[in-house]
C-alpha cells in the first residue's frame, strides 16, 4: 500500500516536517535528473527547481486525485521547474531580437515554386492583420524559438497573456489566409 503523502504533508509537527523533508529530497533528485538530462549539471539549479516545485506542489496538494502514485504526480512538478530553469539559463545571455519588420522582407523576397506564394500570403497577413504586439510575440515564439517563459520575463508579462496573444494572432492569420 502506498504511503499517504497528502495526510503526512498536511500533518502538524515532526511528522509533517519529516514528510516535507523526504518529499524535497525526492523532488531534488528528479530535478537533478532533468537538469543533467538537459546538459546542465548544476546542483544549485536543481536545488532551486526542487524548492520551487515543492512550493507549487504544496499549493496544489488539494488537487491530487490519487489517479497515479503520489510520487509520479510530484515528479512532474520538479521536472517542469528544472526544464523551465534550464531554458531560462540558456537564454540568459542571449539577446531576444523582437523585430516585427523582418516579415516585410519575407513578403518581397524572390522565391521559386508554389510554397513562396503561401509564404507571401502569410507575410501579408502578419503585416496587415496582426497588431505590433501580436507580430512581436508570434515571431519570437513561433519563428525564433524563444521559450515562452523567457519571453514573458523579457516583456514583463505572464505566460498566460502570451498564450492568449499567440492564440489571437494565429486566429487572425488563419482568417486572413482563408479570405485569400
Amino acid at each position: 500500500m502506498e504511503r499517504d503523502w497528502v495526510a503526512e504533508l498536511a500533518a502538524p509537527g515532526h511528522r509533517g516536517e519529516q514528510a516535507r523533508k523526504e518529499l524535497y529530497a525526492l523532488l531534488r533528485k528528479a530535478a537533478m535528473f532533468e537538469v543533467r538530462r538537459r546538459g546542465v549539471p548544476d546542483e544549485d539549479l536543481a536545488a532551486q527547481a526542487a524548492g520551487d516545485a515543492m512550493l507549487a506542489l504544496l499549493n496544489k496538494l488539494h488537487t491530487y486525485r490519487g489517479e497515479s502514485r503520489f510520487t509520479t504526480w510530484a515528479y512532474k512538478f520538479a521536472l517542469y521547474e528544472a526544464a523551465a530553469k534550464t531554458r531560462k539559463r540558456a537564454w540568459k545571455e542571449r539577446e531576444v531580437l523582437l523585430d516585427p519588420e523582418q516579415w516585410a522582407t519575407l513578403a518581397t523576397a524572390p522565391y521559386d515554386g508554389d510554397a513562396p506564394e503561401l509564404l507571401r500570403a502569410i507575410a501579408r497577413g502578419i503585416e496587415q492583420r496582426l497588431t505590433p504586439h501580436q507580430r512581436e510575440v508570434l515571431l519570437a515564439l513561433a519563428v525564433d524559438g524563444v521559450p515562452i517563459d523567457v519571453l514573458a520575463e523579457r516583456l514583463d508579462t505572464t505566460r498566460g497573456a502570451l498564450y492568449k496573444t499567440l492564440h489571437d494572432a494565429r486566429r487572425n492569420l488563419r482568417s486572413h489566409l482563408e479570405s485569400e
